[in-house]
């Protein structure tokens, strides 16, 4: 029995003896789990951390992008100025070289007068002393024989300079040294030239490379057109940037009446126009001068254009706008032929410009319409969003976390009057555009809502129904326009109708919209949605957009 209970004490203990070794074990167990659980959250700070610094070094990257663009911008302007300078400079030295060979032939003409006087200083003292010693005859031989040398030099039409032929060049030369004569330049006298030739009124002052005008008032509204003089008329078109047809002008034209008169086929004969935008700007002008109307648009010249192309996001067409002189009258009355001539193809890039033009009617082609500076976010209205420029899309984009993708926006043609007004463009087009992969299911989410909210609940209905209609096409954004073809029963009238003649305009409002914006209607853009400048009512128009490129 005593053995019995030894042996069960001897297992007590070793069981108790395990017992405190589980109890130690476990002990250091809660110990590591502790050390671990701390070691944990640190890792959880740290990482929070590092995602804030990743988000801080986005904002950095998104902003430094912007200011990219921005020095972008400022760099092309500076080498577009610079260029211009270049030419200037090129354009003084011309004109230096043309006042010193007007000198040279005005010290030769000054010779040949002295020579001529002095002739004729001579003649008559020869005839005097012939009448007076009764010798006429014998003298009058030795006196032609003395007058030789010298009157071939004047009488004869080769040798001389002061001859016909070589005083009409040099009248000529005199002629284009006073069009751009400087204040310093040489003392040309207006009385050298004839009554009845071309005269510049006063000199030409310069203050910089750029040629500023001084003397009689060219656009004198006192006096019709009609009656300008040629220099009032060469003045007028030097004015409108259509300064290389002045030669041609100026012995073309006798009075504005015969501009006025003017068919197409003789600006294009007589004045040289080949480019028809060109021919139209100078139509459209001469038409205000005909009908005695002057529309807001013509104070818009085509410097401001391009600032406006930057406005709307289309700067790529910058120098074809610049080259064909497109000013505000022509924005106005701006046809698919004129884009397509300008190589405007997109059908993305025709509605942006179509939406644009539509923008300045209601605004009554305010300069400013446009709002390039952010305001504030939370308190936005479409009546605000659509006289956004691209710039202020761009920086909503900033406002809305997607700043990293606000710099492909850049030469879209995306503004706020594409977005509100064209019923196609959608979330899913502006995704398109930013390049937002279509995996990327949250961020476009994320982009739907905040454009829903964009455009306010009325065009975001109007839009819907546009989807819902028959026949809907979901807009490409690599849809080109093809120019217009035409039948065999056209042929015939291509002689008559030219292209710059074209009446298919871009943005054209109806008798009933041009009445409604000029009487400040309270939804100016409510007639405008629907009608795109390619597929709208006119079947004839909707065969112009090609396959997808």
């Amino acid at each position: 029995m005593a053995v019995d209970i030894d042996v069960l004490t001897d297992q007590v203990e070793a069981q108790g003896e395990k017992i405190r070794d589980l109890e130690s074990s476990l002990e250091e167990h809660h110990h590591k789990l502790n050390s671990t659980e701390e070691m944990l959250q640190q890792e959880l700070l740290s990482r929070n951390s590092l995602e804030t610094q990743k988000l801080d070094l986005m904002d950095e990257v998104s902003y430094l992008k912007l200011k990219l663009v921005g020095m972008d911008e400022k760099q092309n302007h500076n080498d577009s100025s610079k260029d211009q300078q270049n030419k200037a400079e090129g354009l003084l030295q011309e004109l230096r070289l043309l006042k010193s060979k007007v000198d040279v032939l005005e010290g030769e003409k000054l010779q040949y007068e002295r020579k001529l006087k002095a002739t004729k200083v001579k003649k008559k003292k020869i005839q005097k002393n012939v009448y007076s010693h009764g010798k006429s005859e014998r003298l009058d031989e030795s006196t032609q024989s003395d007058l030789s040398p010298l009157s071939s030099g004047v009488d004869s039409g080769k040798q001389s300079p002061v001859s016909p032929e070589n005083k009409k060049n040099h009248l000529g030369i005199k002629k284009l040294w006073g069009k751009i004569r400087r204040t310093q330049s040489g003392t040309l006298q207006r009385e050298d030239l004839e009554p009845g030739e071309f005269k510049r009124g006063g000199l030409r002052a310069t203050a910089s490379p750029r040629l500023a005008r001084t003397g009689e008032t060219l656009t004198d509204l006192k006096t019709p057109f009609s009656k300008w003089t040629p220099e009032q008329v060469c003045c007028w078109l030097e004015e409108s940037g259509l300064d290389q047809y002045v030669i041609l002008a100026q012995h073309w034209a006798n009075s504005g009446q015969t501009l006025l008169s003017a068919s197409p086929q003789d600006l294009e004969k007589e004045m040289g126009i080949k480019n028809p935008l060109h021919r139209k700007k100078l139509q459209l002008a001469l038409k205000s001068f005909s009908t005695k109307t002057t529309e807001k648009s013509s104070e818009l010249d085509h410097i401001w254009v391009t600032r406006w192309l930057d406005d709307i996001g289309l700067p790529q067409y910058k120098s074809q706008f610049h080259e064909g002189r497109v000013d505000g009258r022509m924005i106005q009355y701006l046809t698919v032929n004129d884009l397509l001539f300008l190589k405007v193809t997109s059908q993305l890039h025709h509605l942006s410009v179509k939406c644009a033009i539509h923008v300045l009617h209601v605004n009554k082609f305010n300069p400013n319409c446009l709002k390039r500076r952010p305001g504030d976010e939370n308190k936005t209205s479409p009546s605000e969003v659509v006289q956004w420029s691209n710039h202020r899309v761009m920086e909503w984009l900033r406002s809305v976390d997607l700043a990293e993708y606000a710099p492909n926006l850049r030469g879209s043609g995306v503004h706020g009057g594409l977005i509100i007004l064209e019923p196609r463009f959608n979330s899913d087009t502006l995704a398109m555009l930013l390049n937002i992969p279509p995996q990327k299911t949250l961020l476009r989410r994320h982009l739907a809502t905040n454009f829903n909210m964009l455009v306010g609940s009325q065009a975001q209905q109007e839009k819907r129904e546009f989807m819902e209609s028959l026949g809907y096409a979901p807009l490409s954004t690599t849809a080109k326009v093809r120019p217009k073809k035409l039948g065999f029963s056209n042929f015939g009238h291509l002689r008559k109708k030219r292209c710059d003649e074209s009446t298919d305009y871009i943005c054209p409002l109806e008798a009933a919209q041009v009445q409604a914006v000029l009487n400040g209607a309270h939804r100016p853009y409510s007639g405008f949605r629907g009608l795109s400048p390619i597929l709208d009512r006119d079947p004839d128009r909707r065969q112009q957009v090609g396959p997808n490129s």
